[in-house]
């Protein structure tokens, strides 16, 4: 990649609206705004830039969920079995990509983001992507998880047998 390359795309990361505090890595995602229903996935895609000339080396890039609300228990793990990323080295001015694939397990508005941060385990800031916002609507069925047809055949199948001892009682 040229310098005049690599300062545009510097320029055009720390332009966008999704642009991560100023630091060597900047984090930012394809959507800041996702609309789904419970036990529905969505995907999207968060991107790690390396704004320095010299390598990127043993990162990790994590996702963290968590509800806007008081009161909702949000449980990380149980919206993705894959929240942990050891990326490989990022070299100058360069950039890797994640997707990342999330379940909506609550219903309500559900905050989702990125952070990098160093595998040495040193005290510095975390590179953290902006919020992608995930409004989640309960589903509300009559027939959740296909339980009706056994929830009304079996009253009728009882019905049905009660009336056929009756019957059977009576022509004896």
């Amino acid at each position: 990649m040229t310098r005049l390359a690599a300062a545009l795309f510097v320029a055009v990361v720390l332009a966008g609206p999704a642009a991560a505090a100023p630091g060597p890595l900047t984090v930012w995602v394809d959507r800041t705004q996702v609309s789904t229903r419970l036990g529905h996935s969505f995907v999207f895609r968060s991107t790690i830039a390396n704004r320095s000339n010299s390598p990127a080396a043993g990162q990790i890039a994590h996702l963290n969920v968590l509800s806007l609300r008081p009161g909702v228990y949000v449980d990380p793990e149980d919206w993705s079995s894959h929240r942990t990323r050891y990326l490989a080295p990022i070299p100058p001015y360069g950039s890797t990509t994640v997707t990342w694939r999330v379940k909506a397990v609550n219903a309500g508005s559900i905050g989702v983001y990125v952070a990098v941060v160093p595998e040495s385990g040193s005290s510095v800031r975390p590179a953290a992507g902006p919020m992608v916002h995930a409004s989640i609507t309960d589903r509300r069925s009559l027939n959740s998880g296909g339980i009706a047809p056994l929830a009304l055949g079996v009253p009728l199948v009882l019905v049905g047998l009660l009336v056929v001892v009756r019957v059977r009682r009576r022509a004896h």
